[in-house]
């Protein structure tokens, strides 16, 4: 389940868009000082989540004056996440957490959902920051994607 702020991420890794590998609770220890924000998201190339990608996408240079770092997370392939990428013109990092077991499902972001009736499996909108320490330091659940990204921005610029 979700921790507390001041308490760190499950230590688990992520797939990248080009094939790498990525540990959000080890951010901290290969980025020191830096701040990183993950947001989950439920599918590429559908029009609210193509809308917050290109929304921290067109802030990323102000997220990295304010020496925070973005990830972008969901349960699309390695493949989907660059055709994304190349599509949208996408600046922001995006990962895989498609592993049964992965990280949206130890934060229980991935759930049973409703939707016209049908019941499914999907990502809770949810976004979490990092401190420089590798601790959360503050989660928005149940994200409504418009403004958001400059929401996130204020929080990281103290604003």
């Amino acid at each position: 389940m979700m921790p507390e702020p001041g308490n760190p991420l499950p230590d688990i890794g992520l797939e990248t868009a080009e094939g790498g590998q990525v540990t959000p609770a080890r951010h901290h220890a290969e980025h020191p000082g830096r701040r990183l924000v993950l947001f989950f998201y439920p599918r590429d190339n559908t029009p609210g989540c193509t809308a917050e990608a290109q929304d921290f996408s067109a802030l990323h240079d102000r997220f990295a004056a304010a020496g925070t770092d973005l990830l972008g997370i969901s349960k699309d392939t390695p493949r989907k996440h660059r055709n994304f990428i190349a599509r949208h013109g996408l600046t922001v990092p995006l990962a895989t957490d498609a592993q049964e077991g992965g990280l949206s499902d130890a934060l229980g972001l991935w759930r049973e959902k409703q939707m016209y009736g049908k019941t499914y499996m999907g990502m809770v909108r949810t976004t979490i920051l990092l401190d420089g320490a590798g601790n959360v330091l503050r989660i928005w659940p149940k994200v409504r994607v418009k403004g958001h990204a400059q929401e996130v921005l204020a929080t990281v610029e103290g604003r």
